[in-house]
């Protein structure tokens, strides 16, 4: 029986795979362990030289339990922000949003990825706000958006990580610069009932937001956030999966999140 359940679902994999190329097929994930399939992780190794948010004063820390030497085996225990490095954002972290991170629908961690690629944009602006008519641009190029993509906003502010000064961007009054989501935009995003937003900057909100309103409006939909994501450069706009496994901690309003891409 275990045998003709596991055949029925490569079976499916594979015709989903015919119908939509953004979903990969059985075949195409039997190719990841040869190299022939190309899986790219998009997640920051967490230590504590990543780039918190400013104000925090605690962030990470790591302490040797055992040693080898001494104890024969190594092991460490560590403490950490929800919200820092590559992580996602719950939605019970913004209001109207109530489902911790433990409670988001499996299901819901996999999904084509779209890509929205301003880097010249937030070049020319560091302020740049993702308009609704660049989601439509997209989609004239590729088909309209599915329901459960992870859409992903490719500002190439990775290429500033670790350098929290550049990074940050912030200005003499102490207010960050980089790119973000409009509300606009996320709302036809959530028309077409995406999974999750995702960027290489701190926040999905652009960093001079004071009301984090994409937060409000996606987050109270049900949407999940993956921000810090590393660099995207290598994702076409359409055609790649995308994975999303955060730690699956009890009543979390975000934590630490290991995001993969998978390619042909």
């Amino acid at each position: 029986m275990a045998r003709l359940l596991l055949a029925v679902s490569l079976i499916g994999l594979a015709g989903w795979g015919v119908v939509n190329d953004s979903i990969p097929s059985a075949d195409r994930l039997s190719g990841i362990p040869s190299g022939r399939t190309r899986v790219l992780d998009l997640s920051y190794a967490i230590s504590d030289k990543l780039v918190a948010w400013p104000g925090d004063t605690r962030w990470f820390e790591a302490k040797v339990n055992a040693t080898v030497e001494k104890d024969g085996y190594f092991t460490r225990s560590f403490w950490m922000l929800e919200h820092y490095g590559t992580h996602m954002d719950a939605p019970i972290h913004f209001p109207p949003g109530t489902t911790p991170v433990d409670k988001i629908p499996v299901k819901r961690l996999f999904g084509p990825a779209v890509v929205l690629d301003v880097r010249a944009e937030g070049e020319k602006n560091s302020d740049y706000l993702l308009p609704a008519a660049v989601v439509e641009q997209w989609e004239r190029r590729h088909g309209r958006i599915p329901a459960g993509a992870i859409v992903l906003l490719r500002t190439g502010w990775s290429a500033r990580f670790p350098d929290a000064k550049r990074y940050r961007n912030q200005d003499a009054q102490g207010t960050m610069h980089f790119p973000g989501f409009s509300v606009e935009a996320a709302k036809l995003l959530l028309e077409r009932k995406i999974s999750g937003l995702g960027c290489d900057t701190m926040s999905v909100d652009a960093g001079n937001s004071t009301d984090f309103a994409v937060h409000r409006v996606t987050l109270g939909a049900g949407l999940y956030h993956l921000e810090n994501l590393a660099d995207l450069s290598a994702l076409p706009e359409a055609g790649a999966f995308l994975i999303a496994a955060p730690i699956k901690l009890e009543g979390g309003s975000g934590g630490a999140v290991r995001v993969f891409a998978v390619l042909d």
